[in-house]
C-alpha cells in the first residue's frame, strides 16, 4: 500500500495544473493506512496548530481515537511540500482474548512527517510515537500513509 502512494504520488506530481492552498477551516476527509489504519479527519488551520483525528485499529485489536495538534512547515515557494509535527493525546481499547479482561489504555501521541498537497488532496506519511499511562506504562511507535481531501 505505501508503496501504491509513493508511486501515485510521483505520478500526480508530474502532471502539470495549479497547486491551491488550502484555507483556514477547511476540513480534510480521508483515511490512513499503516500501523494503525483507520479514518482520519484534519481542520486546517494555518498558523496555528490543525486538529487531525484519527479513529482506527491496529492488527492487535486495539482500536482508539487520537487527536493531534499538527504544525506544518513549507518545504517549497509554492506551499505544496510540507514537513509536519505535534503533540496529542489518545484513548483506546484493548480486545483481549476470553480469558483476560479488554483494558482501557490512555496516553499521550505525537506525530512527524512529510506531506504534499495537490489542488485539495493531500497525501501524507508520518512515524506516530504513543506513550500509555493508564491501564499501565507502555510505549509503542506506530506511523503509516495516507490522503485526506478537504473540503
Amino acid at each position: 500500500i505505501l508503496t501504491c502512494l509513493l508511486a501515485g504520488s510521483f505520478a500526480l506530481l508530474q502532471c502539470p495544473g495549479t497547486f491551491s492552498q488550502r484555507a483556514a477551516g477547511d476540513v480534510g476527509i480521508g483515511f490512513q493506512a499503516g500501523q494503525p489504519t483507520g479514518l482520519s479527519i484534519k481542520i486546517y488551520k494555518p498558523g496555528g496548530l490543525s486538529p487531525d483525528f484519527l479513529a482506527a485499529w491496529d492488527l492487535d485489536d486495539f482500536f482508539f481515537l487520537s487527536i493531534i495538534g499538527i504544525k506544518e512547515n513549507g518545504l517549497d515557494n509554492q506551499h505544496q511540500f510540507h514537513f509536519f509535527y505535534g503533540p496529542g493525546a489518545f484513548i483506546g481499547i484493548r480486545d483481549w482474548p476470553r480469558e483476560y479482561e479488554d483494558e482501557v489504555v490512555i496516553g499521550f501521541t505525537g506525530a512527524i512527517g512529510l506531506n504534499v498537497l495537490i489542488e485539495k488532496l493531500e497525501i501524507f506519511i508520518q512515524a506516530t510515537p504513543r506513550l500509555a499511562l493508564i491501564e499501565r506504562t507502555d510505549f509503542d511507535m506506530g506511523g503509516g500513509a495516507g490522503m485526506r481531501y478537504y473540503f
